[in-house]
């Protein structure tokens, strides 16, 4: 098979970003060489100290298109992780981290725009998101957006946001929903449950507000929930049982999981299975491949996971890349990208 997916949902942590915390004292990088940074709890969101991997595909472009080419993926739209999005920080240092990594994200995609594809980070919650994505899309070049589960204090639907998500439509500007905190961080301190257990559920909790609320009512949004949109597909029965029984869940006109099955979904199921059940719940022309590459919690054979999933030609076509090359504007594909 020839090396044509595109894979959506990967990470990068620019080296350049890593020193710039450091030498901010934001960042300790001492461990770097064994794969660990340990990044501020005003950025990363994380307890002091936690240990956050970090493999040399993060910020090594060779190591990174070598592994692509072992699991067959043409083309990476790649973005910041969580850990980089500054959710509960000040509004000052949201925006100093964010702008930086945009740029460094911008700078990486330049150099090797054959194969990388770069999403920008979006402030949320800050008075400045939309002219961050704005600028991400129209200075930057960047392929699309990326955006956290909630910033600042405020929700994805929280009318600050209403000029982000309207120009978003406008643009039909390809965005990554992507967890990037969790609601009670103590009761998940344990056994890794933050990202095993409080990201999917956070996920749900954002397009479920989302839905509710009318945002995604009022225009269409080429949204797409990561990690398969964690909880978001076992409870759209419930979500629009509640709408039909709960006076208070009636206020858009629509089923709430009719308006969630027109978002797009990726791959990091980690379930042949899952990805099965996802394809015919909201069809093979809303899922693409996403592998949360580089993390040690990825998809490391998204090829593989195809297969077992039991897609016939046609879904595989539609999931691995026709889906995203449409999304994400990218010519169709040909011949295997060459290594640049």
């Amino acid at each position: 098979m020839r090396a044509e997916l595109v894979d959506v949902h990967a990470h990068v942590m620019p080296r350049d970003v890593l020193e710039w915390l450091a030498a901010r004292n934001l960042a300790a990088l001492d461990e770097l060489a064994r794969g660990v940074v340990r990044i501020e709890p005003s950025v990363s969101g994380l307890p002091a100290g936690a240990p956050i991997p970090c493999p040399v595909e993060q910020y090594d472009v060779e190591a990174r298109l070598a592994a692509m080419d072992a699991a067959g993926i043409a083309m990476q739209a790649v973005s910041i992780p969580p850990f980089l999005m500054a959710t509960g920080a000040d509004a000052r240092l949201a925006h100093d981290v964010t702008r930086f990594a945009n740029d460094a994200v911008a700078e990486l995609v330049t150099r090797h725009a054959r194969r990388l594809v770069g999403l920008g980070a979006v402030p949320v919650g800050r008075l400045d998101a939309a002219d961050e994505a704005r600028r991400c899309l129209d200075q930057l070049g960047l392929a699309g957006l990326i955006v956290g589960s909630a910033g600042g204090g405020h929700e994805l639907d929280d009318p600050l946001h209403d000029e982000l998500w309207a120009f978003v439509a406008e643009r039909g500007a390809f965005t990554l929903l992507h967890p990037s905190g969790v609601s009670s961080p103590q009761r998940l301190r344990d056994f890794h449950l933050v990202q095993l257990v409080g990201f999917p559920v956070e996920t749900a909790l954002a397009a479920a507000r989302l839905a509710f609320s009318g945002v995604l009512e009022r225009a269409p949004l080429p949204l797409c929930l990561a990690h398969g949109g964690g909880c978001t597909p076992s409870l759209m029965g419930r979500l629009d049982l509640g709408w039909s029984r709960k006076e208070v869940c009636r206020a858009i006109a629509r089923p709430p999981a009719e308006l969630i099955r027109a978002l797009w979904f990726d791959t990091a199921v980690f379930d042949p299975r899952a990805l099965r059940r996802l394809v015919d719940d909201v069809g093979a022309d809303h899922v693409v491949v996403g592998t949360d590459f580089p993390f040690d919690l990825a998809d490391r054979d998204p090829r593989a996971t195809l297969a077992a999933a039991g897609l016939d030609e046609s879904e595989r076509a539609a999931v691995g890349w026709e889906n995203s090359r449409r999304l994400l504007r990218l010519a169709p594909a040909s011949e295997p990208a060459p290594r640049p």
